[in-house]
């Protein structure tokens, strides 16, 4: 389904307006805490206009411009994953009875139908995996499929890269292709609107918008591919699973043992990382226990507990279990990378660590000179500093 319209800039509230009067909770971008999240939308004028993303490693900034536009940033910290995989959940409970015996219950969810505005490219590629593995896998996860099944996605294609941006390299941006009822291509003067679903279609109709000129798909185009021409950052050569699994004795990784803080920052921001630990509380009478799922990361020494031991005791073989499994033993359970290219991970590690940088000392080819200097970052697989995040 291939439908472009036009959607004057003034006209935007009315998106958001039929969206709501859909059934759906809007959500979309905003400014908080000096960085640009998800939350509820009523008004355009919650949206970032104007706003611009400066991200290095370490490092994250937004900046004011005279900019008209609402979607002129990269990434910010979230992605789609708190939103179908949220961060912690009671999944059932259990209460004791008089006789001592044990009733468990489910916890039940309320979920309700809910629009997000400004999905990029990398994080529906992100959203494929988590339904791949939460939904369509041999045990489906209820509470995720319940989430996913309510959500209507309506994408942004880039029309900028930040420097940390490497989605073209993983060959998932900066154009969405799948997963979105609809698209949206920003132009100064609105939006070109691009149709996927029926659902999508039963929205624009509502709309009265009129057919997209060819010069107007023809600048949209052109903002995509600027985007895709200011990326920097490569991946060495693939399949990188072979290579990284021989590359497990590599001295590099002793370089990490100085620089990694095992903070978990680049599993926290990851659309696609999805470790998960649970647990059992109970309440002070005893009376009741919850069983709780929440978040974890490889980078955690207890993820690796064992039968009374910690396999992976030290940061660097921590790193190398994170960077060997996203880039390379991903792809035996996916098919692909874990790596969808949004750079989260780069600008939001508190030292500056550079995944792309550590591939490339971990896996460059004798003889070979190693890439030069990146914009924003440092090119000798020894990224560091402190972390800027304003």
């Amino acid at each position: 389904m291939n439908i472009q319209r036009f959607l004057p800039r003034d006209r935007l509230q009315t998106l958001i307006d039929q969206l709501m009067s859909a059934g759906y909770d809007v959500i979309g971008p905003q400014v908080r805490d000096h960085a640009i999240i998800f939350d509820h939308l009523a008004g355009v004028d919650q949206l970032p206009i104007g706003i611009t993303d400066e991200q290095a490693p370490g490092r994250y900034r937004l900046e004011k411009s005279d900019s008209v536009r609402c979607f002129d940033w990269a990434t910010g910290p979230q992605a789609l994953k708190p939103m179908t995989f949220v961060s912690r959940e009671t999944l059932w409970r259990s209460d004791r009875r008089p006789d001592g015996s044990l009733a468990f219950r489910e916890e039940p969810m309320v979920t309700r139908p809910t629009a997000i505005i400004g999905i990029r490219a990398c994080d529906l590629a992100a959203l494929s995996i988590h339904d791949r593995h939460f939904m369509h896998g041999a045990h489906p996860d209820p509470q995720y499929s319940q989430r996913r099944q309510s959500l209507f996605l309506v994408a942004v294609n880039c029309m900028r890269s930040a420097a940390t941006c490497f989605c073209t390299a993983t060959g998932d941006g900066p154009r969405a292709r799948s997963g979105y009822d609809l698209s949206l291509s920003e132009l100064d003067e609105g939006f070109i609107l691009e149709v996927h679903t029926e659902r999508g279609r039963d929205v624009v109709v509502r709309l009265d918008v009129t057919e997209a000129t060819s010069a107007q798909i023809e600048r949209a185009n052109a903002g995509i591919e600027q985007a895709a021409k200011q990326q920097q950052r490569t991946l060495p050569a693939g399949p990188l699973q072979d290579k990284l699994v021989a590359a497990v004795e590599h001295p590099h990784w002793k370089t990490l043992d100085d620089r990694c803080l095992s903070c978990g920052n680049c599993t926290a921001v990851c659309p696609t990382c999805f470790c998960q630990t649970h647990g059992d509380e109970i309440s002070l009478d005893g009376r009741q226990t919850s069983h709780v799922r929440q978040w974890e990361s490889c980078f955690n020494p207890d993820h690796s507990y064992i039968h009374g031991i910690v396999i992976r005791t030290e940061r660097p073989q921590r790193y190398r279990q994170w960077l060997t499994h996203k880039f390379g033993t991903w792809e035996e359970q996916f098919g692909r990378s874990g790596c969808v290219g949004c750079g989260r991970c780069i600008a939001w590690c508190p030292v500056g660590i550079d995944v792309t940088e550590e591939l490339a000392a971990l896996l460059i080819e004798p003889g070979i000179e190693p890439p030069a200097e990146q914009p924003g970052g440092k090119s000798d697989g020894q990224s560091g500093g402190v972390a800027h995040h304003e």
